[in-house]
């Protein structure tokens, strides 16, 4: 039984300063960088990453904020990468979602062609720890798509900021009611 913490999008558009910023990336991505730096107890260390080409509709100049937002995570611009507060960035693999549409879950992504369920089971992973941004969108796909897929689940909420108050309680009862652990609740 081996375990994985999967940082969930902790790029620069994500933090304060980028272009859909969450109050409080910037010292998120500090206290994960803090976590990995002591040494964590993990088997594995995996990234997610939002990574836009042209993801359709996902993008608008006029946003309604649940289905459509500002252009965001750009492959090749700044505003996709890490925040450079996560450092160090001790990644074992980076999962890459949404090229050309929207994608929340961690789980929609790939890396090197693999899908993060598959490289999980790969690597004899049972459970899942889940940390990063946002905990009312990326962070709510991945944890409820942990548990659909099996894996024992826990959010590290000391580890995560949300948007807004009411959609981040609307996302944590949701992970509650999947049998997702809040940890820090």
């Amino acid at each position: 039984m081996k375990s994985a913490l999967i940082v969930v999008d902790v790029q620069n558009d994500f933090c304060e300063g980028g272009s859909l910023p969450v109050t409080g990336g910037a010292q998120v991505a500090c206290d994960i960088a803090t976590l990995l730096r002591d040494g964590s107890a993990y088997d594995h260390v995996v990234a997610t990453k939002d990574h836009h080409v042209d993801p359709g509709d996902h993008w608008s100049k006029q946003p309604d904020f649940v289905d459509s937002w500002p252009v965001h995570c750009r492959v090749g611009t700044e505003g996709e990468a890490f925040h450079p507060n996560l450092d160090p960035q001790p990644f074992d693999a980076i999962f890459l979602k949404g090229e050309h549409q929207a994608a929340y879950s961690g789980f929609e992504g790939a890396h090197e062609g693999q899908p993060l369920a598959d490289w999980l089971r790969a690597h004899e992973v049972t459970r899942v720890d889940i940390c990063g941004l946002a905990t009312d969108h990326c962070v709510r796909a991945t944890a409820l798509d942990a548990a659909r897929e099996g894996f024992e689940t826990a959010v590290l909420l000391d580890l995560c900021a949300g948007v807004a108050p009411e959609t981040t309680e609307a996302a944590l009862s949701a992970m509650r009611e999947a049998g997702v652990t809040l940890a820090g609740d």
